[in-house]
């Protein structure tokens, strides 16, 4: 696991068993490992210039594994700062590209073929994403959807700004307003659209990644990078926020708030009957006197009434 910041594995096993065993000597150690004596010396000398453990006493000297979220953090900071120095030398290398090449078709867009490779490329995409992501979601999903948003949530956590439209689809799938909200509640700003014309991840606004079929599940994508067509991107996913209704409601009760967020969504009443573990008559009921009290003629018209009264976060 720790290969990532630098520690073999050998040497990773080594400091696990000084975790389990913290004080033990060069000697004990090999024993437990299993290992030639002189090795075992070598992953000791690794580790302490790593500053994943300490010697202390003289005669034997004892190994004391230095705490691992002080250790690996440290590390991770330093590996941290070396991609950022990659990333750095990479934009130097981009300007001393002639600006007639940087302009050439294939440096503008990329074709990714095959769903490890996508999901690989999404992955470094998002891990290279330092200030703003914006997302156009809908369906179908790829397998690795969990793993996408666990680095989604990464990214909240380190500050950058996330911005989702959800498509009335994306909210029908099972457990999809429940994970809209659980992404609100992380930080994401999230809005709802009735008509998400594709879906699209937008990082840092130098580079877009959007798949080659609308409906369907396939194996190809495209990575835009800045050029006209991603400038067009960006300036759609604008113009539909714009014109989306925010999902985290704040002065609403719960049961409300997610009414009224699939009212907006362009849900029905046996649609949002199901999502709300409600009857059909219920849900026509409450609709109903929501409508009345917004002074809204449409389901749709709710939503825009209640995001003008700052019914709704981000109003």
């Amino acid at each position: 696991m720790l290969e990532t910041i630098g520690v073999a594995e050998p040497d990773e096993l080594a400091y696990r068993a000084l975790l389990a065993s913290p004080g033990c000597c060069v000697d004990e150690l090999a024993k437990q490992l299993g290992r030639e004596l002189d090795d075992v010396r070598a992953t000791v000398e690794r580790l302490e210039q790593l500053g994943l453990l300490t010697t202390a006493g003289d005669e034997p000297v004892r190994l004391l594994p230095t705490r691992p979220d002080v250790a690996i953090d440290a590390l991770v900071a330093v590996r941290r700062a070396e991609l950022d120095r990659v990333r750095a030398e990479a934009r130097v290398m981009m300007s001393e590209l002639r600006a007639q090449e940087q302009h050439r078709p294939e440096n503008l867009v990329e074709v990714i073929v095959g769903q490890e490779a996508i999901a690989a490329r999404f992955a470094q995409l998002l891990n290279g994403t330092q200030e703003q992501l914006l997302v156009l979601d809908r369906p179908p999903y790829a397998s690795e959807i969990e793993k996408s948003d666990n680095r989604v949530r990464g990214l909240l956590r380190e500050g950058v700004v996330v911005r989702g439209i959800y498509s009335p689809d994306s909210l029908d799938v099972p457990g999809g307003v429940d994970e809209a909200y659980s992404a609100a509640d992380a930080g994401e700003t999230s809005r709802v659209h009735p008509q998400v014309p594709m879906k699209l991840a937008v990082f840092d606004q130098t580079a877009a990644l959007l798949p080659l079929s609308v409906d369907q599940l396939v194996d190809s994508a495209l990575v835009v990078h800045p050029c006209a067509l991603l400038d067009a991107l960006i300036e759609m996913f604008t113009l539909l926020w714009d014109q989306a209704v925010p999902v985290v409601p704040t002065q609403i009760d719960g049961l409300d708030a997610r009414l009224m967020t699939l009212l907006a969504a362009g849900f029905k009443d046996d649609a949002i009957a199901r999502q709300l573990t409600l009857s059909s008559r219920t849900v026509g009921r409450r609709v109903a006197e929501l409508m009345e009290t917004l002074g809204a003629r449409t389901r749709f018209q709710a939503g825009v009434h209640a995001q003008r009264r700052r019914l709704l976060e981000g109003a």
